[in-house]
Order: structure tokens, then sequence, then C-alpha cells
């Protein structure tokens, strides 16, 4: 018995100094991207793709982030982040670690909401998060948990499915920015998302992994109506950034879905067995051809 309690001591000792190494090395990383976004401030570009870096983000996103939220008036430091796994790797992250944002998470994994709230970063910050599948129809009680003005300041949706559909459903917050991943395999002119499925989930509705959420003419399209401007994506082809109408001002340039469109080169596809494919961007559609989708400005199904 005494050896097994050494053996644990022994091994949350390393736990801890694990634990606080990770915490060194996230310091030097938000220290690094403090002196990214302070150059960015010197550009006059509105190309947003001339502001990414990555922190924590999984692209550019962080750079591109804090251009926006240092060009639009933001009146609440606050966002929600819906579909962040453990949030390790998320778009808001560094908000929250560099300029003390509050946030408000959802996943609808157990596992990684629990991860998430044993980091050391998660009693530091004034974060909440809560494990959730998130349907249209209980995306507004969720949200309502966060006790958040209406006047939001970021709306991140990475659901891999019902974004489109999410997003439709949200109407008890207003934030000021929005960002919305988009389906890049869809193509940039057709406004179809995946039709609606209170329990979708892309690896069960198709093996390729390439069937989920929606494209970014019809993400725009939905955006438009609730009083919102595309005002670009990023470089890798999946993530698109809407400012409130307004607040537009002359620091951000409103793009039509077709100008902004950028075509996806990560290669996440996979074969039945669920091994990775690499097929590459102007072979994915064959894969889904076919399948159902619905046009939103239409409100019809049609097929790939």
């Amino acid at each position: 018995m005494s050896y097994l309690k050494k053996a644990i001591a022994k091994f949350n000792q390393a736990l801890s100094t694990i634990s606080r190494a990770d915490e060194r090395l996230d310091e030097i990383k938000i220290n690094q991207g403090r002196i990214l976004s302070s150059l960015n401030e010197n550009k006059s570009t509105k190309n947003l793709k001339e502001y990414e870096f990555k922190v924590f983000s999984q692209w550019g996103e962080d750079g591109i982030i804090q251009h926006l939220t240092q060009s639009i008036e933001m009146k609440n430091k606050t966002f929600f982040e819906l579909g962040v796994e453990d949030f390790f790797e998320s778009n808001c992250r560094f908000l929250l670690m560099k300029d003390d944002w509050k946030g408000f998470v959802v996943d609808g994994s157990t596992s990684n909401i629990q991860r998430l709230k044993d980091s050391y970063f998660y009693w530091k910050h004034h974060l909440d998060a809560v494990d959730r599948f998130i349907t249209r129809e209980n995306v507004e009680d969720i949200l309502a948990m966060s006790g958040f003005e209406h006047d939001l300041g970021i709306l991140s949706i990475d659901l891999d499915g019902n974004d489109f559909h999410i997003l439709e459903a949200i109407g008890s917050f207003s934030p000021r920015i929005l960002i919305c991943e988009y389906n890049a395999v869809f193509g940039g002119s057709r406004k179809i998302t995946v039709p609606y499925q209170a329990d979708f989930q892309r690896t069960r509705a198709h093996h390729s992994n390439l069937y989920g959420g929606a494209s970014l003419a019809a993400i725009t399209y939905l955006a438009n109506k609730k009083g919102y401007s595309l005002v670009g994506t990023n470089t890798a082809g999946n993530n698109a950034f809407f400012v409130r109408d307004d607040l537009l001002n002359d620091r951000v340039e409103v793009l039509t879905a077709e100008a902004a469109y950028s075509p996806s080169n990560f290669r996440e596809s996979r074969d039945e067995s669920g091994n990775l494919t690499f097929i590459p961007a102007d072979k994915r559609l064959e894969v889904i051809r076919g399948l159902p989708v619905y046009e939103v400005e239409r409100q019809v199904i049609e097929k790939i």
C-alpha cells in the first residue's frame, strides 16, 4: 500500500510539472501573439488574410479576430463559441487569455468539457463550459445560461453539421462579430446546407467526412438577413467573418460570397474504414455527389 501511495504521489507530481510547463509555453506563445498583433496595427489593407497568425486557433483566425476586435467598436468583451472540443485549439482562447474576455463555450462531449475544466486556465479566467449536443430546439436555452447581454461581442460556430440551422435559430443575442465555419466542398455560389436533423453527425452521415455544414453562399445569405455583412474568409478556406451592419466602417470591406470564397487545401477525407484518403479539392465533390442538400433561398431539397 505504501508503494502504491508513493507511485500515485510521483504520478501527480509529474502531472503538475507538465501543467506548469504547458503554462510557461502558453505565456511565450501569448507574448509572441502580442507582438504580431502590434505589428498588424501598422497595416492598412482590408484583406483579412493579411492579418492571419496562429496562437491557439486552428489556422490564422487569432490574427483576424485581433484585427476585427480592434477595428470594430466592442461594447462587451463576451463571446460564445459553439463546437470547441476541449477549447485548447479554438477561435476565442487567445481573446480570453490575452484580452481578458468572458466566454461561454459548448461541446457535445462530456470528456472534452471535463478536460477543459481541468486545465490551468479555466479557473484563471471568466470561462463557463457546458457539455450539450446543440440543436435548433435547445440552442437558445443553452446560451441563456451564460447570463450575457443581448449585445454580444463574438459568436463563433463550428459544428461540422447543423451550423446554418443553429445560426438561424439564434435570436436572443446580437453579436457584433460573427464567425461561422463553411464547407468549401459545396462550392462558392450555391446556397446549400445539409438538411436539418437534430442528431446530425457528419461521420455518421457519410464516411468521407465531407458531407456537413453549409456553403459560404448559404451562410452569407442568412447572415445578410440577420443584419450582417461578410468581410472576409481565412486562407484555409473554412471560416467566414461577418460584422453587424450598424458597425461597418472604412477598416473593413464588404464582400460577396463569390468574391470572398476560398477553397480548402486541407485534406480530411476518409474511406469507409476511417483512413485518410487525401483527396484533392477538385475531386471531393464527386465523393458526395447525389446526397441531399437544402437550398436555403428557394427552400427546396436538391441533390449535390
